[in-house]
């Protein structure tokens, strides 16, 4: 079995499109570990709801959780570390030690970096007229949304779009997209 572990801040609609695939069959994995810096993200309560484990990270402080999550995760076997929505930086302990990829909601290297997360990029998008937005799957280093890039799907922008619409295009496109790089993932493992 393929072992994942999830970081998710917020609503976690990323880490339930991963949890369904897994219950649809689509994806021969299996979530360990759902880890939020969030104690009131509703990622938490899906996680519940299908018998994840959970962990709330206590601290604040950037070492002190680098050493915090890196004590955690030692307890598992891990294959992947997937970021659905997570907005902390990850520390050199986990980078070292660890495969970490990220979703993003741009085309990056456009409209990534630090406070570039969920609505905060479909506004500059559109504030931008791009004519194209989209989702970005990257890998993990030591600066936000600078990893090698695994994945990324278009979306148009159209001339009506709001933030609000484009969010959904962009998480529908980036939900699809995850599934099926995590899905080659599982199939190098074999």
């Amino acid at each position: 079995m393929y072992h994942l572990v999830v970081f998710a801040s917020g609503n976690g609609s990323t880490l339930q499109a991963i949890i369904d695939s897994i219950q649809n069959h689509e994806l021969e994995a299996q979530i360990d570990l759902v880890i939020s810096d969030n104690p009131n993200a509703y990622a938490l309560k899906r996680a519940e709801i299908n018998n994840i484990q959970t962990h709330i990270i206590q601290n604040k402080n950037f070492e002190s959780r680098d050493l915090e999550l890196a004590e955690i995760l030692s307890h598992y076997s891990i294959h992947l570390i997937v970021l659905a929505g997570y907005l902390k930086m990850i520390g050199p302990k986990l980078l070292e030690k660890y495969t970490i990829i990220n979703t993003h909601p741009s085309l990056l290297p456009k409209f990534g970096g630090k406070g570039m997360h969920g609505m905060h990029v479909h506004e500059a998008v559109i504030t931008a007229k791009e004519k194209y937005s989209g989702a970005t799957i990257h890998f993990v280093n030591h600066e936000y949304d600078k990893g090698s890039i695994i994945s990324q799907t278009k979306v148009e922008v159209l001339p009506c779009d709001t933030p609000e619409s484009l969010s959904q295009k962009v998480q529908t496109a980036e939900k699809i997209q995850l599934i099926n790089v995590l899905n080659q993932f599982v199939q190098q493992h074999k």
